[in-house]
């Protein structure tokens, strides 16, 4: 490899890294106030992990609800704390995939004492996906992996 070959592989990494997002790590209080902060855009929380197939396979359906819709507020929160609390996996996956909605990671490692703090119908399933419209209180929790049009459904249904 040439100098200006390498030079210019440098200049496409940092230009990566650059705009590669930081993953906080969050407790369930922060995760709390995103579910009841007042706000005129819709909340849309999405529960995933690296390790869940179906999780990953419809990530792109969040970023492109983002580039298509401007009224809402996107969180895509990352459960692999509680089997493997090193943040660098989530952080990896999310420069490879180049994501650019909001990503926490949940610190809480045990499910059954908070799962039905965030939705009292959750049974803890990943994919879980919470459509939230905090100004008339209406939601829909989605406990399966969603497909093309079905973000566009949900929020329709929990902005009438």
């Amino acid at each position: 490899m040439n100098k200006s070959t390498r030079f210019i592989l440098f200049l496409v990494l940092l230009s990566t890294a650059v705009q590669a997002q930081t993953i906080s790590q969050i407790k369930l209080k922060e995760l709390q106030k995103v579910l009841t902060t007042k706000t005129d855009r819709i909340q849309v929380i999405n529960f995933w992990a690296t390790w869940c197939a179906p999780c990953v396979k419809e990530i792109p359906l969040f970023e492109k609800l983002k580039q298509d819709n401007g009224g809402v507020d996107i969180t895509l929160v990352s459960m692999d704390f509680d089997l493997d609390p090193d943040p660098a996996k989530v952080e990896r996956f999310v420069t490879r995939k180049n994501l650019k909605n909001k990503v926490v990671i949940l610190a809480e490692t045990d499910p059954n004492s908070w799962i039905d703090k965030i939705d009292k119908n959750w049974s803890g399933a990943l994919p879980a996906t919470l459509i939230i419209n905090t100004q008339t209180g209406k939601r829909k929790l989605v406990q399966k992996e969603l497909h093309e049009g079905d973000l566009e459904k949900l929020i329709a249904e929990v902005n009438n």
